[in-house]
C-alpha cells in the first residue's frame, strides 16, 4: 500500500508541475495571425465609365485600402448623388479617370496590365492627395 501512495504522490506532483509550467512559466501563445488586409476597404460608391485610349470603353468599380476610414468633411450638407463621404473623392475620381483612360482594352483585360494601372493610380494618388492608400482594387471591370 505505501508503494501505491508513493506512485499517486509522484503522479500528482508531475501533473502539478506540468500545470504550473503551462499556466505560469510557459511563454504566451501568439495573439493571432496578422490580418491579410491591413487597413479599411473603402468602396467608391459610384461606378466609372471611361473611354480608353484605343477607342474602347471600360465600366468598373474601384475600392481602396486606406489606413483609416474616411470621415465626412469638406461638403456643405450631403455630398452629390453617387459620391461618398471622403472629402478628396473628386480628386480621387479624377486621377482614376485619367490613369484608366490612358490605358488600352488589352491592358485592362489581363492581370499584369491591371496591376500596372493600379500601381500608377496609387502613385498619382500619393502625389495629388493626402490619402494613405495601401492598395487599389478593381472588384469588377468590363471592357468593350
Amino acid at each position: 500500500m505505501p508503494k501505491n501512495k508513493l506512485i499517486v504522490i509522484v503522479v500528482i506532483a508531475v501533473v502539478g508541475a506540468l500545470g504550473a509550467y503551462k499556466f505560469v512559466l510557459a511563454p504566451p501563445a501568439p495573439a493571432g495571425a496578422k490580418p491579410k488586409v491591413d487597413g479599411v476597404v473603402y468602396v467608391l460608391p459610384k461606378e466609372f465609365l471611361v473611354n480608353l485610349s484605343d477607342g474602347r470603353y471600360a465600366k468598373f468599380s474601384v475600392a481602396m485600402v486606406l489606413d483609416h476610414a474616411p470621415e465626412a468633411g469638406g461638403h456643405e450638407g450631403t455630398p452629390p448623388e453617387g459620391y461618398g463621404v471622403m472629402p478628396e473623392e473628386a480628386v480621387v475620381r479624377d486621377v482614376i479617370t485619367d490613369v484608366v483612360g490612358a490605358a488600352t482594352g488589352p491592358e485592362l483585360s489581363n492581370a499584369a496590365g491591371r496591376e500596372k494601372v493600379k500601381r500608377l493610380v496609387r502613385k498619382r494618388l500619393k502625389q495629388r492627395t493626402d490619402l494613405h492608400v495601401g492598395d487599389v482594387l478593381l472588384p469588377d471591370i468590363t471592357v468593350q
